[in-house]
């Protein structure tokens, strides 16, 4: 096999890429490890940690209850993991580019990794709203695998077998503290 077959064919830049480069990274890698990562560990956080203490609040009392529950575990992690992203390295270092940018792109998906299974508990029936909450949380979770399997080339079915154990300990969690 010659060294020219092993190369990928010269040719049109995919969209990602060309997104890449025109908001300034340098290549894939940068992007991932500029805003992938932290954003991925914000995703996963705010979805996987938050699910206890809403869906606790769910069982144990009621929609509203719930609802403030988890708006407050939304901003609250959103901020302590912007907060832990910025302080753990400057990013000189490792060349992850700026603290205050990794930091808030780690807490704003912290917030929104929360805040999506939050928003069903508008609905009034907390019943509804747990279904509708249960629903939306595969959704977050399959989108969790999907960018584990886009971007850090995990296989999506052990993508989706890491986040759904982590789903169910904390859901598990939060319907065992409820239920008590």
């Amino acid at each position: 096999m010659s060294s020219q077959s092993k190369t990928a064919p010269a040719g049109p830049e995919s969209l990602v890429a060309r997104l890449i480069h025109r908001w300034g990274f340098a290549d894939e890698r940068d992007f991932l490890l500029r805003v992938v990562q932290p954003g991925l560990v914000g995703l996963i956080d705010g979805t996987i940690s938050s699910l206890a203490p809403i869906f606790a609040a769910a069982i144990t009392s009621s929609s509203h209850t719930a609802l403030i529950v988890g708006l407050g575990v939304a901003l609250g992690a959103g901020v302590s993991m912007g907060w832990s992203e910025a302080g753990s390295d400057t990013g000189e270092e490792t060349g992850r580019g700026s603290a205050v940018v990794r930091g808030s792109i780690t807490g704003g998906m912290t917030v929104l990794g929360s805040i999506f299974h939050t928003l069903p508990f508008l609905i009034s029936d907390v019943k509804k709203a747990l279904i509708v909450a249960g629903i939306v949380v595969c959704i977050e979770l399959f989108a969790i695998a999907w960018i584990r399997y886009r971007f850090l080339n995990i296989p999506m079915r052990s993508s989706l077998i890491f986040v759904a154990v982590g789903g169910v300990i904390s859901l598990g969690i939060g319907v065992g503290l409820g239920a008590s």
